[in-house]
């Protein structure tokens, strides 16, 4: 089996959590590393064994040597860093969300298509064991139509307005970060709604400090929520006809699957030993070995309807970068 070898641009946080899970992927390898910072570059090889640090993410999207590409900066850069990937031939596996708009995601898309190069959004819940479980519950009816959603995710970071998470000219702010988790558990589950409403607070840099959102659909309802000024359960709970399933907290990440029917209680467990970006990274792989351009689950169809979702809502909250 062919050894895919990894290169990662940007070397933050989320960088640091898949380079640490990609080592637990059999017949994969983190190759090369680049950070505008050299220093950072250096560091970051030494800590996660790659053989090559660079101080240009253009040098290492031209090193012959790297089948896949993960871009893991700010929002704001994903369009050009894919772009670059992907005209030097690389898979690419780009961080959610995707890019800033869905004019931004069309463009790398159609450029992933002229280079008949592979691209996928790297929205890892779609791949996780105990997601991939409550949505064969859904799809199959296992309780019956799905009536309502409920979705949140709220953390406090540090005040601080030079990060990144507040900085709005590089898409900063709750909606894009972390708002795109429960939309997306909504489309995943009842598709796009028939209308969106939705209101929010702002930081004094423009950067949406919280959005709370309702889809309303022909006979369901999703009440979503993102906020960074206080720290929320972080559930999916799924009211199905027949019962209630809730993924625990943190539902976006390795969690657990709680259903409830009939006054009666199980959870379940699935086992996780990584934090969970294995499973994409996985995928992906494979999607390589076989010489797909594009995923069959997180499809192009997907991630532009994901962005349009955002679009709305950014424009019903008068948020524009």
């Amino acid at each position: 089996m062919k050894t895919i070898k990894w290169g990662i641009i940007g070397l933050g946080k989320i960088a640091n959590k898949f380079a640490t899970d990609l080592a637990t992927v059999e017949n994969a390898e983190l190759y090369a590393v680049a950070s505008r910072n050299q220093g950072k570059a250096n560091e970051f090889a030494q800590k996660f064994n790659a053989k090559k640090a660079y101080n240009s993410y253009e040098a290492l999207t031209k090193d012959i040597a790297i089948d896949a590409v993960y871009v893991a900066t700010p929002h704001s850069f994903h369009k050009e860093h894919t772009i670059l990937g992907l005209q030097n031939k690389k898979a690419v596996l780009c961080e959610k969300p995707f890019a800033m708009n869905l004019q931004e995601v069309q463009e790398m898309i159609a450029i992933a298509k002229e280079n008949n190069v592979l691209l996928m959004e790297a929205l890892w819940t779609y791949f996780l064991p105990h997601y991939q479980y409550v949505l064969d519950a859904f799809k199959n009816k296992k309780y019956g139509d799905l009536l309502q959603l409920e979705a949140d995710f709220g953390f406090v970071p540090p005040y601080d307005l030079e990060s990144r998470l507040l900085k709005k000219e590089v898409g900063g702010g709750s909606l894009l970060d972390i708002g795109i988790y429960p939309i997306f558990v909504a489309l995943c589950t009842l598709g796009t709604p028939l209308n969106i409403n939705a209101r929010a607070a702002f930081f004094e840099t423009g950067a949406d400090a919280e959005c709370n959102m309702i889809f309303t659909y022909k006979n369901a309802k999703a009440i979503l929520k993102s906020t960074l000024i206080e720290d929320t359960k972080t559930e999916a709970i799924f009211t199905f006809e027949k019962a209630v399933v809730k993924i625990n907290s943190r539902f976006h990440q390795p969690s657990t699957v709680t259903i409830i029917q009939q006054s009666k209680e199980e959870t379940i467990t699935f086992g996780y030993t990584t934090i969970g970006y294995n499973f994409e990274t996985q995928h992906f792989n494979e999607l390589i070995r076989n010489g797909k351009t594009e995923s069959n689950v997180m499809t192009f169809d997907f991630s532009m309807a994901l962005i349009k979702l955002l679009d709305t809502v950014r424009e019903k909250i008068n948020l524009y970068f």
